[in-house]
């Protein structure tokens, strides 16, 4: 779809559209549209961005809590979006076996439980072994560099679905 069709869409066709972009945050795609028109793909998530950074810490991570946990429950009881079941399988996360699931499951709740929000990685960037090294590495962040962290992983996963939408290489 080119931008022009993005400029032409109007509030519900957008937000049906777009609202996935950031992990089941449709209000952010609706505060979006009022941003129209946008000269491509760049202008546009730019004003994706700036919400989120405009976003108070508690909004912030608020928008963390809507991703999944990567290889958890969600895909085995079908949960998970469209896009992320379609990240995680390419990442190979639904193919781990049961010691790597078991470790990777261990390692994402102490995650949780260390920064209040699920683990966040755009699989598409990494190779398959990448996330559960991420993960270990990322455990010993400090909490506000991590949460500034895990929104760059969120900014990386809405730049690539945004492209895919508008038939644009990432």
């Amino acid at each position: 779809m080119d931008i022009e069709k993005v400029n032409s869409m109007g509030f519900g066709e957008f937000v049906d559209v777009f609202g996935n972009v950031i992990e089941r945050c449709p209000l952010i795609a609706a505060a979006v549209w009022s941003k129209r028109p946008f000269s491509g793909l760049g202008d546009l998530e730019k004003h994706f961005f700036a919400f989120i950074d405009g976003l108070p810490l508690s909004g912030q991570e608020g928008v963390l809590r809507c991703h999944p946990e990567l290889a958890g429950r969600q895909p085995q009881c079908g949960r998970l979006t469209a896009e992320s079941q379609r990240e995680q399988s390419a990442a190979g996360l639904q193919n781990l076996g049961a010691a790597e699931r078991l470790r990777f499951t261990e390692l994402t709740a102490q995650y949780r439980k260390r920064f209040g929000f699920p683990f966040v990685l755009a699989v598409r960037l990494s190779d398959p072994g990448a996330a559960p090294r991420e993960l270990a590495r990322r455990l010993r962040c400090p909490p506000a560099q991590e949460l500034r962290t895990a929104l760059g992983e969120v900014k990386k996963i809405c730049h690539l679905r945004l492209a895919d939408l508008l038939g644009e290489q990432p």
